[in-house]
C-alpha cells in the first residue's frame, strides 16, 4: 500500500513538472516571437502555482507591453521563487531603469552580474544606469566591460563614443567612433550614427578625404539620410569641387519634390557650405524655391554667428520680380543687421560662380562694400 502511495505521489510530481514545463517552454516560444500581448491575455489568470522561469515571461511581457507596475510584480515573484536567475534581476533592472529609478537599478544589475558575469548586456545596461546619472566614470568602466566579454555589445562601443563626446574629450571622442564603427554591424541604424559623427568630427578637423569617405559610406548603408548628402555637399564646397557637390544637391532637391523632406530641418532649405570669418561661422543654405514669382523670396543666405552660436547677421540673394521682368539679374543681394534691412546693387543669376558670391559676401562683412539703400523697421 506504501509503494503504490508512493508511486501515485511520484506521478503527480511528474505530472506537475511536466505541466509546468510545457508551460515555460510555451511562454518561452511566445516571447521569442514577439507575442507579447497574447501572453498577458491568455496566461495571467491563474498563476500561483507557475514556475519561476514562467513568472518571468510574464513579467517579460508586462515590461514589453509597457505595463511596468505589472512587470515589477511577476519578476519579483519570479525571483522570489528562484534566486539564482540572473534573468529576472537584468530585467528588473531594465525597469526601473525605464523608470528612473537608477540607484535601485544598479543593485540588480550588479545582483545580476554576481549571477553571470559574462553577460555583456548586463554591463551596458548598468552602464545605462550610471550614464543617467551623469556617472561618467562608472559608466565608461560598465560599458568597457561589456566590450570585453566573449559577445561584446556593440551599442556599448557607441556609447564610449559618446560619454567622451560629452565630457569634451575630442581626441578620444573619434578615436572611439572609429572603434565603433569596427564592431557595430552596418545594418543597424547605430551604425550610420556612428557614420555620421566621424564625418563631422573629420569635417571639424579639417580632414575633408576621411569626411567625404565617412559621408559617402554613410549614404550606402542610409540612402534616405538626406543630411548626410547636405554634409558631403559641405564637403566638396569646402575644396571648391563644385561638380562633385551637384549630384548630390540634385539628390536632395528631388527629395523635397517627393515630400520626403517634409517635417525635417532640410524641408525648406539645406546647409551647402561653412566657413570661418574673423573666428566666426558663416553657414551657408540653399532654400528650394526658384523660378518666376511676383513676390521677393530669399533664395541664398549666409548666416554669420558669434561664438554663443547668436545670429549676428544675415546676407542674401533676394529674387527680384522687377529686375527679373527687365531682363536685368535675377538675384539683388540684401542684409539684415540689427532690425536694418539693406540692399546692394550687386546682383546674380542661376549660373553665378560660387567663389563671386562668396566673395562678396566676405567683402560686405569686411565692410568694403556698402549698401545703396536701408530701411530701419520706423520706416516701413
Amino acid at each position: 500500500m506504501k509503494k503504490i502511495i508512493v508511486l501515485l505521489f511520484l506521478t503527480m510530481c511528474y505530472s506537475t513538472f511536466f505541466a509546468q514545463d510545457k508551460l515555460t517552454e510555451e511562454l518561452k516560444s511566445l516571447a521569442e516571437n514577439n507575442r507579447y500581448g497574447q501572453i498577458v491575455k491568455d496566461y495571467t489568470q491563474h498563476t500561483n502555482d507557475y514556475p519561476a522561469k514562467a513568472l518571468y515571461y510574464i513579467g517579460l511581457a508586462y515590461y514589453m507591453t509597457e505595463d511596468d507596475n505589472n512587470a515589477l510584480k511577476y519578476i519579483d515573484r519570479s525571483i522570489e521563487k528562484d534566486a539564482s536567475d540572473a534573468t529576472p534581476y537584468y530585467i528588473k533592472g531594465c525597469i526601473l531603469n525605464y523608470m528612473k529609478k537608477y540607484t535601485d537599478a544598479v543593485t540588480n544589475f550588479e545582483k545580476a552580474i554576481t549571477l553571470d558575469a559574462i553577460n555583456p548586456k548586463v554591463y551596458s545596461a548598468l552602464g545605462d544606469s550610471f550614464y543617467s546619472q551623469q556617472q561618467y566614470a562608472n559608466a565608461l568602466d560598465a560599458y568597457r566591460k561589456a566590450t570585453a566579454q566573449q559577445e561584446p555589445d556593440s551599442r556599448a562601443y557607441y556609447m564610449i563614443a559618446k560619454i567622451y563626446s560629452e565630457t569634451g574629450d575630442k581626441q578620444n571622442t573619434l578615436k572611439a567612433f572609429y572603434k565603433a564603427k569596427e564592431n557595430i554591424s552596418p545594418e543597424t541604424s547605430l551604425y550610420a550614427n556612428v557614420l555620421y559623427n566621424i564625418g563631422l568630427m573629420e569635417f571639424l578637423n579639417e580632414n575633408m578625404d576621411k569626411a567625404e569617405l565617412a559621408f559617402i559610406d554613410l549614404i550606402q548603408v542610409s540612402p534616405e539620410d538626406y543630411q548626410a548628402y547636405a554634409k558631403l555637399t559641405q564637403v566638396y564646397y569646402h575644396q571648391r569641387e563644385y561638380e562633385k557637390a551637384q549630384p548630390y544637391k540634385d539628390a536632395i532637391y528631388k527629395a523635397h519634390e517627393a515630400g520626403k523632406l517634409k517635417g525635417t530641418n532640410l524641408q525648406d532649405m539645406f546647409c551647402f557650405d561653412q566657413f570661418l570669418w574673423n573666428n566666426k561661422f558663416v553657414q551657408a543654405f540653399e532654400r528650394y524655391e526658384s523660378g518666376k514669382k511676383d513676390d521677393i523670396y530669399n533664395k541664398h543666405l549666409f548666416y554669420l554667428t558669434n561664438d554663443k552660436g547668436d545670429i549676428e547677421c544675415r546676407i542674401q540673394t533676394e529674387y527680384s520680380p522687377i529686375s527679373d521682368s527687365l531682363g536685368s539679374s535675377k538675384y539683388l543681394l540684401g542684409m539684415n543687421k540689427n532690425g536694418v534691412h539693406s540692399t546692394f546693387n550687386i546682383g546674380f543669376d542661376d549660373d553665378f560662380a560660387y567663389d563671386n558670391l562668396k566673395n562678396t559676401v566676405v567683402n560686405i562683412l569686411e565692410g568694403k562694400i556698402q549698401p545703396t539703400t536701408s530701411l530701419v523697421p520706423s520706416q516701413k
